[in-house]
């Protein structure tokens, strides 16, 4: 049972991540169409935050997938739809958003998160050790390693 749970999660974690573009949304030109795929992974989608537009199912990831595609095929290079959208959205349309001022907390709070949690470990396994073995750690004294030894004769 436990091999078929294993197998399982091992099949599903290797399956890719099914992409919401719609076939009547794609481009006759597969390296227009490479392009577009490639930048819609770049833009978060303004409903759901956390995916891509790529991925996300929200009529305003349709809507703004159709905006990318309508640009390349206006002749607008990448650089230029990103820039469109950028100035319509703000940085909170990129996924990867810039390294500003404005942005800096953001890039920062996972390595302060972790730098904070490197050292609250190292704190309590300090506190930890510092108490040693809790209350009697120096060790038994003579009259209770004679008690313990009496009371392993009885039940043995």
């Amino acid at each position: 049972m436990k091999r078929a749970v294993f197998c399982l999660v091992a099949v599903l974690a290797c399956t890719p991540a099914a992409r919401a573009v719609q076939p009547d949304e794609i481009l006759a030109d597969t390296k227009m169409e490479a392009r577009a795929r490639a930048l819609s992974a770049e833009l978060r989608c303004m409903v759901c935050q956390n995916q891509s537009i790529d991925d996300s199912d929200a009529t305003l990831a349709r809507d703004l997938r159709l905006l990318v595609r309508d640009r390349l095929k206006a002749g607008d290079s990448d650089a230029a739809v990103l820039g469109y959208l950028h100035a319509r959205y703000g940085d909170f349309i990129l996924l990867k958003p810039p390294l500003k001022p404005g942005t800096l907390l953001l890039w920062i709070t996972p390595a302060l998160v972790v730098l904070l949690g490197g050292i609250a470990i190292a704190l309590g396994a300090r506190r930890l050790r510092g108490r040693g073995a809790g209350p009697g750690a120096e060790g038994l004294s003579a009259e209770e390693e004679a008690r313990v030894a009496e009371i392993v004769r009885e039940r043995a």
